[in-house]
């Protein structure tokens, strides 16, 4: 395995910088790569929180990116591990405060195209002779993810020589990192490129599209979300082209960092806890309602960390609400996004004093502390490519409610008379995307709760599953063996 050598791509990797799940994905598929056996490095922007953590130095190695544009390549290595790290320095397109994608108002930055082209093209380079014979490092797989490394193949379709396999991870669709057209020389990418068999879409440029289109193979993080895209639901207009690739396309689930989110060790927790010691557990919830200032209760606490959109399904939740806590429940929410549904879900709180909490923004402690003090998950998301936090709800002995899609449907087994018998139900699941099909579902669950010997057997069942990365990175090892064995 020690001759497996595999460049990481990404535009962000957790611990420094995660704006989502594919932070944390970008953090820690890598590093079980490489505790696998695999020489696996990663390339990021040096943003000022990368440049700082990660401690690289520079490798003397320069890349001529774009006409005036140039990057010094440094390496480092990801804190509290040995991997390493290639750090894209180029102050001009990276040395920004704060989200790697938008400004101080939550605005795109208008020169994304080329920041996020200047990270493509220098993977595409990284894979050429000259420059990997200068950093010592020959990648044979180099391993894309999301639109903002897409072009990477396409810069590389246009360099001479020998060239290493390259995989693209979509990690969600719905993001395809649209430009016009007529940026085209400016991204240093020829005419032929800009058509329906390359990079074009609607007339505009398609970072995503050329990811899909040059790659030699697609995968995304669930087999049902590999099959969704493929139909014009998810697929966003490109369900054509992934389904003539359906041969080179694999869904792969994502795993947790049990380093990371393990109840038995989670420093965030009052008390820690297993699946021996699962009376623990309330502790936690009780120290949860009162840092919130909900009512002390024997009623289920429900649990909500997300993104505020309209993917994540939260305007049922809103919809739904009033009926559930009538049912006897309490409501623990933590997100933005939105402001719409920030202030609905504000007026929510204000409304139910003691019954339902909102906190604005994300905050790493409170997130774990929600997973462990909250009796149930809830996830109603319209569509979700893989979802973590049902897996981390699952860990935490926390019962997952979620809609039937993509990874959620491929990692939560409903509660049914069947997966009872066998002893493998882990969470209850609901198909039609509406309130009162999601108030059927969690008022099922709230049935259930009543129930403390079946409750408690969901919750061990849960926390018997293995979603560790290094179960995910066994299988993108199969699936770079593809090209790396004779």
């Amino acid at each position: 395995m020690s001759n497996l050598r595999v460049l990481f791509v990404t535009p962000e990797a957790y611990p420094v910088m995660k704006t989502g799940g594919l932070g944390d994905v970008s953090g820690a598929l890598p590093s079980a790569l490489h505790q696998a056996g695999v020489d696996a490095r990663l390339l990021l922007p040096g943003y000022p929180a990368v440049l700082q953590q990660t401690h690289s130095e520079d490798t003397g190695i320069h890349l001529a990116l774009f006409p005036g544009i140039n990057a010094l390549l440094r390496l480092g290595t990801m804190p509290d591990s040995h991997l390493p790290v290639y750090v894209l320095d180029c102050p001009g397109l990276y040395q920004r405060e704060g989200n790697p994608y938008t400004d101080a108002n939550g605005q795109d930055w208008p020169d994304n195209a080329l920041r996020f082209a200047a990270l493509s093209k220098a993977a595409a380079l990284m894979g050429t002779e000259g420059i990997r014979d200068q950093i010592g490092f020959i990648p044979q797989i180099i391993h894309c993810n999301d639109w903002q490394t897409g072009l990477t193949p396409a810069y590389q379709r246009y360099l001479p020589g020998e060239h290493p396999h390259i995989i693209m991870s979509i990690h969600n669709m719905a993001y395809q990192g649209l430009f016009p057209a007529d940026m085209l020389t400016t991204l240093d990418l020829p005419e032929d490129s800009l058509h329906v068999y390359g990079l074009e879409y609607y007339g505009q440029i398609s970072f995503l599209k050329a990811g899909l289109y040059y790659a030699d193979w697609v995968t995304t993080v669930s087999p049902t979300y590999a099959e969704e895209i493929q139909g014009p639901e998810f697929g966003y207009g490109m369900e054509g082209l992934l389904g003539s690739r359906q041969k080179q396309l694999t869904g792969l689930i994502n795993g947790i960092d049990y380093q990371q989110w393990n109840p038995a060790t989670d420093n965030y927790l009052w008390e820690t806890y297993d699946a021996d010691s699962l009376d623990k557990k309330a502790s936690n919830t009780r120290a949860l309602r009162q840092q919130l200032k909900l009512n002390e209760s024997d009623q289920p606490l429900i649990g909500i960390v997300t993104r505020l959109t309209h993917q994540k399904g939260i305007d049922m939740v809103i919809a739904a609400l009033p009926d559930i806590i009538h049912e006897g429940a309490q409501f623990a929410i933590l997100g933005s996004g939105d402001l719409a549904l920030e202030k609905l879900l504000a007026g929510l709180a204000e409304r139910y004093p003691g019954q339902v909490s909102f906190t604005q923004g994300y905050h790493e402690a409170l997130s774990h502390q929600i997973e462990a003090g909250a009796d149930m998950f809830l996830m109603p998301s319209r569509f979700e490519p893989c979802g973590l936090n049902q897996l981390y709800s699952m860990a935490y002995g926390t019962i997952p409610i979620v809609r039937h899609t993509g990874g959620l449907a491929d990692t939560v087994i409903p509660v049914t008379p069947t997966t009872l018998d066998t002893g493998t139900a882990t969470g209850f699941l609901f198909d039609e995307k509406s309130p009162q099909a999601l108030f059927d579902c969690v008022d099922n669950a709230l049935v259930t709760y009543r129930n403390p010997d079946l409750w408690r057997q969901l919750q061990i069942n849960g926390m018997k599953r293995d979603f560790s990365w290094h179960r995910s990175a066994q299988s993108y090892i199969e699936l770079y063996r593809l090209f790396t064995e004779e």
